[in-house]
């Protein structure tokens, strides 16, 4: 499994650090003491990033999903 975040490059460096610790589950008080921020400065740049657009991407093969590299050759380009 893959995760990408795309619509990052709309984003300042410190929304782009925010933005990979929250979507990977921390809370507004983990990602503040990662950073150095306070939680409230943390869930600022959370609201900042999500209103400048992203989207949160999970890119699975197809074997986990049941489906064989042959079942699905050409189908999904």
């Amino acid at each position: 499994m893959q995760v990408e975040i795309r619509g990052l490059e709309r984003l300042s460096f410190r929304e782009r650090q925010v933005v990979v610790l929250k979507e990977s589950g921390r809370s507004n008080q983990e990602v503040a003491a990662r950073l150095g921020l306070s939680p409230s400065t943390v869930a600022t740049l959370y609201h900042r990033a999500r209103t400048k657009g992203y989207n949160v991407v999970v890119v699975l093969p197809g074997e986990i999903l049941g489906l064989g590299e042959d079942d699905t050759e050409g189908e999904l380009k």
